[in-house]
């Protein structure tokens, strides 16, 4: 076997990469373009990166989606369990038990069977605070690598404040994991550029100077691999696109009388198990849940009509994209290249309820950029989060409600495949001879992983 290190530089497209000199260099040999499933989200190209699946087969057909037996929408779950097939390690360890598998801070972490593997997992206390901490296996592992490095910095690693410090701490956790075990196969999630992608778009002046600083996490990892004789592959899940503005799919299937909501302490909260229609949107794509089939030609025929929508999938458009999971909705939206789904559902922001201002994956039936954002509304934005924050301290319940809600502000998305290769995801690696000729899948991923771990050529 040889060792391989697998860098996962989100956000990452050949038209970014002249920004990033260590990178190039080894894209120098040899830059192929990764061809993502649909959608283009984290868990969906994740999860078919590692099970060679499309997500009709895996089962992760967005980042979230609504369970019909709990009449739930779920966002985020971390349970491998949730992703059919056999994925890379567990075939890696098949041929040759003396494999290690490490699976840093990729998607579906807990519970994966990977030997070693380490994921945020806050800890959500019983009077509503929400503390920055990992789950890791061994769990030994927890300790350790918090006594190291310091606590995991989960606020630097999505809301307002998220940065470069969260990918450093993830580098320098992957150091510490290359140290402490050795693994054959080391996958890296360096999330940075997503950020201010989305914040600002794709061409942004911003831009050149955060690729340049993800390029300098992941340049000492890389020379360190390459000393110890270790290949080093580096991918993508997507390319992110300017965007103009966001499609209000549910505002316009609540005008349509089609969401039910509830009413809860002056605020909205939408009843999935009893609305006839409603979408989990999801960046560039939206599942949309229909609850009588009678009403599908009707909700779709309204779907096809709002403006920035591309096209609407419905179970044949499924079938063809690799999307007919029984998780996915009775249809499917697309937005054009230059839009993305919102997921608010009222339609006065008065009526928005206590989670909406908030940074809450979890709660929010659909994902929402603008937790990207301080609320330019707020006069004093630094100020008001400092207050807040000095109330937790002190103990007094506090919500930290600076979320804007005006979804105008996010100007990069992704989702649906990109138009141009060069604005799309990429891969490359020390050892060109095992990457195709073309194009790579993102469900040939595991398969060209493999042959680097056990030095198959390409057939």
């Amino acid at each position: 076997m040889r060792r391989t290190l697998v860098l996962n530089v989100v956000g990452l497209t050949p038209d970014l990469l002249p920004h990033a000199p260590a990178l190039s260099r080894l894209a120098a040999r040899g830059v192929r373009p990764l061809v993502p499933v649909l959608p283009a989200v984290t868990c969906s190209v994740q999860a078919s990166m590692l099970t060679g699946r499309p997500p009709a087969g895996h089962g992760a057909v967005a980042n979230g989606w609504y369970d019909r037996d709990l009449s739930e929408i779920l966002f985020w779950k971390q349970s491998n369990r949730l992703v059919s097939g056999e994925t890379l390690w567990e075939e890696a360890r098949r041929r040759d038990p003396s494999f290690v598998g490490a699976k840093l801070f990729w998607w579906y972490n807990m519970y994966s069977g990977a030997d070693v593997s380490v994921t945020p997992r806050p800890v959500y206390a019983a009077d509503g605070r929400k503390l920055p901490d990992i789950h890791t296996n061994p769990s030994h592992l927890r300790g350790d690598l918090q006594k190291a490095l310091g606590p995991f910095p989960l606020f630097r690693f999505w809301g307002p404040g998220a940065d470069i410090v969260s990918s450093r701490w993830i580098a320098d956790c992957a150091a510490e994991v290359e140290r402490r075990f050795k693994p054959t196969l080391s996958l890296v999630y360096l999330p940075h550029l997503d950020y201010d992608l989305q914040r600002f778009g794709p061409h942004d002046p911003r831009i050149p100077a955060q690729v340049a600083a993800v390029d300098a996490l992941a340049a000492p990892l890389i020379d360190a691999a390459e000393w110890a004789g270790t290949r080093v592959v580096v991918l993508s899940e997507y390319g992110i696109t300017g965007v103009t503005g966001p499609i209000a799919i549910n505002r316009a299937l609540r005008q349509a009388g089609l969401i039910a909501v509830r009413e809860e302490q002056g605020g909205e909260l939408l009843d999935p198990g009893t609305s006839d229609a409603f979408a989990v949107a999801d960046h560039q794509l939206a599942h949309v849940y229909v609850r009588r089939p009678e009403l599908v030609p009707a909700v779709r025929d309204l779907l096809a009509g709002l403006d920035g929508v591309e096209r609407v999938l419905d179970d044949d458009g499924k079938r063809a994209a690799g999307l007919d999971h029984p998780r996915a909705g009775e249809l499917v939206a697309i937005s054009r290249a230059d839009r993305w789904f919102s997921y608010p559902y009222w339609l006065d922001d008065g009526r928005a309820p206590d989670f909406a201002r908030t940074v809450e994956i979890h709660r929010k039936p659909g994902y929402d950029p603008a937790e990207l954002f301080l609320d330019p509304a707020m006069p004093w934005p630094k100020a008001a989060v400092a207050w807040r924050l000095a109330r937790k301290a002190l103990g007094f319940r506090t919500l930290m409600d600076v979320v804007p809600l005006d979804a105008g502000l996010v100007k990069g998305s992704h989702g649906r495949p990109t138009d141009r290769a060069e604005a799309g995801p990429l891969i490359f690696s020390s050892e060109p001879s095992l990457l195709p000729d073309g194009p790579v899948p993102a469900t040939a991923v595991k398969d060209l992983l493999l042959r680097h771990v056990f030095d198959e050529a390409h057939t």
